[in-house]
């Protein structure tokens, strides 16, 4: 039993909160504070935490609606390459990062970060060119790996396979993270423990592989501090039904903290790899991919989707561009109406006005990235020159009467939910001028897209909650980013107290 005094709710009044068996069993009227607190003096003192908050501010727990967990945990063991202008200035990172840490003999020196969609030059494996040294570089967004010759070598893989996009990058970035688990555990256990201390109580793991059984091991080992809805790829999708996980459904030995999440499928690539499918061509590209790549046909996807949703999976639907959200849309029309919790398309960063009141109509959410929008913002203004007044368009969204789940899709943005909140709210950083404000969120927007699905502070909602020591609806931007966190309780537990 924990009692929280003195909380501020974002109305300006101060509550106290009893917190028991993992959830909000009580609060004291705003108009009575102190109320419960005196009630309680009167109960069995034992086994009761009384924490005063004074007056610091009370929300639910934050959400990260799409996240890679194992790539996030891995990032900061890998080069990064983010300040990268050019294919040189890459190179050039390589070579004085090999010159101060020789590698072993027989490993891989793995580069992440690096964003070529406005470099004045083009990657080649000349310029990794570094002896024996393997060298394998992934891009900020994932889609694409840029390799040495040594590399190729070592991994057995041909010559021309030195960039790679799409599936063959993944398959390769998937092999080259593959560590020991006890390794990888605690890297994540980490990683969580970071992500606590920014309010995060929840997030939805869409590794690309093994998501819910490595989750199932670190809650199975004493893990509490984080809940967890697991992805499902199809490689995974025969052992995942056997185990008998379901999305939405709790899976057995985690506390309550691991459900089956969403079944994630494809329609496309990335902006930045010039593979997001659109309507309209890339500027400077030709031929049959010129407008993008699609990734499975209309009746593959649909066939996917119909075979997860028949073991009980719910489809989460990568799209980017906007002929490949009305193909993901198409799809979840053909399906019909899925049990909750619905459908998600993920991304959606480029949407066709027709498409737009769509989401409402089919009860598909669109998961959306907004710092994505401040990275991408001078890549959109190239590629998708005419069509930048409706990317990332998340009011455009919200007006049309679609569900929103804010994510960061890390490690290609931060797993952090105020720099994504911040994102939403200001479309701007660095000092620069906001991009396309017309299609900003308001804070309370940002915020109810960040709780999961709560509701806000209730009597038998979950204890998952952050505390924090300012008022986020009256922060700037760059307050927001670096919103000071002083708690977060995940099931009535205390996952970081600063």
């Amino acid at each position: 039993m924990t009692l929280l005094q003195h909380a501020r709710l974002f109305d300006g009044s101060l509550v106290d909160v009893l917190v028991e068996g993992g959830v909000i069993s009580r609060w004291s009227s705003s108009s009575r504070p102190g109320e419960l607190t005196r009630d309680l003096d009167r109960l069995d003192q034992r086994g009761r935490e009384v924490v005063d908050l004074q007056g610091r501010w009370l929300q639910p727990g934050l959400w990260d609606s799409h996240v890679h967990f194992g790539q996030w945990s891995m990032l900061t063991r890998r080069l990064d390459l983010t300040p990268a202008r050019s294919a040189v200035e890459t190179a050039a990172l390589v070579r004085e990062h090999l010159a101060q840490h020789p590698p072993a003999p027989g490993t891989v020196l793995i580069g992440q970060g690096f964003r070529d969609g406005l470099w004045p030059d083009a990657p080649t494996v000349e310029l990794l060119d570094v002896g024996e040294a393997a060298v394998a570089l992934v891009s900020g967004d994932v889609h694409c790996m840029w390799t040495n010759a040594a590399a190729l070598r070592l991994l057995g893989l041909p010559p021309e396979a030195w960039l790679l996009r799409e599936q063959e990058a993944f398959d390769l970035n998937v092999r080259l993270s593959d560590v020991p688990e006890q390794q990888l555990d605690a890297w994540a256990l980490e990683a969580a423990a970071t992500a606590a201390s920014r309010g995060v109580v929840g997030i939805v793991d869409l590794e690309m592989t093994g998501a819910i059984s490595s989750w199932q091991r670190r809650f199975g080992g004493g893990f509490r501090g984080l809940r967890v809805r697991g992805g499902v790829y199809p490689g995974d999708l025969d052992a995942v039904v056997a185990a008998g996980i379901r999305t939405g459904e709790v899976v057995d030995g985690t506390g309550g903290l691991l459900v089956g999440g969403p079944f994630k499928l494809f329609t496309d690539g990335s902006l930045n790899t010039r593979t997001a499918w659109c309507y309209d061509d890339y500027p400077g590209l030709s031929g049959a991919d010129a407008a993008g790549l699609a990734i499975h046909t209309a009746d593959e996807l649909l066939g996917l989707a119909r075979a997860a949703v028949a073991q009980g999976l719910l489809p989460a639907i990568h799209a980017i561009g906007d002929r490949a959200i009305t193909l993901a849309l198409d799809t979840f029309e053909a399906l019909g109406p899925l049990p909750s919790p619905g459908g998600s398309i993920e991304h959606a960063q480029l949407v066709a006005p027709a498409d737009l009141a769509r989401f409402l109509q089919l009860g598909v959410r669109a998961s959306v990235q907004p710092e994505h929008a401040l990275d991408d913002r001078d890549v959109t203004d190239h590629f998708w020159a005419g069509r930048e007044g409706r990317a990332f368009a998340y009011r455009a969204l919200l007006e049309a009467g679609a569900e929103l789940a804010l994510g960061s899709d890390a490690p290609v943005a931060p797993l952090d939910p105020w720099i994504t909140i911040a994102a939403a709210v200001t479309r701007t950083r660095e000092g620069r001028e906001p991009w396309h404000p017309e299609q900003s969120l308001t804070i309370e927007d940002a915020l109810r897209a960040s709780w999961g699905g709560s509701a806000g502070i209730a009597v038998g909602a979950p204890a998952d909650l952050v505390v924090t020591e300012v008022d986020p609806l009256t922060a700037g931007g760059d307050q927001l980013r670096a919103m000071p966190v002083h708690a977060t309780m995940v099931a009535g537990e205390w996952s970081y107290f600063g």
